[in-house]
């Protein structure tokens, strides 16, 4: 059984709030659950404490014996320091710009070169 460490969404509409629990993989995200671990709460400021409560203890236990967190709780857990912080990329493969893209970005870039080049030898040339 593939156990998840994962948020299960409770709150009214517009006003989220999270139980963070350990689920096997295949069931609802709201759905059933084997153990509830802590809760957050994103509406809370940064800094305050009952914003992300956590029963560490648990969460050891079940990233011990294999469970694997969703990447929103890596990095949850990261700022506690039960695990590492997971990479970030900043740009998918999917949407980065293609070939013919890249090749006009660096036409204009070179083209823009050479109009400053130009008037700043204009400038000097006046300036004798």
């Amino acid at each position: 059984m593939a156990v998840r460490i994962r948020l299960s969404r409770g709150g009214s509409k517009k006003r989220p709030f999270y139980r963070i629990v350990a689920a096997d993989s295949r069931a609802p995200r709201d759905g059933r659950f084997i153990e509830k671990l802590g809760t957050y709460n994103p509406l809370l400021p940064q800094d305050h404490e009952q914003r992300l409560v956590v029963n560490a203890e648990r969460v050891k236990y079940w990233l011990g014996i294999g469970a694997l967190p969703t990447e929103r709780l890596a990095k949850l857990f990261s700022n506690l320091g039960l695990t590492k912080a997971p990479t970030i990329h900043e740009q998918p493969k999917k949407s980065a710009p293609k070939a013919k893209a890249v090749e006009r970005m660096k036409a204009k870039e070179e083209a823009a070169k050479a109009a400053a080049e130009a008037t700043s030898a204009a400038t000097e040339g006046s300036a004798e």
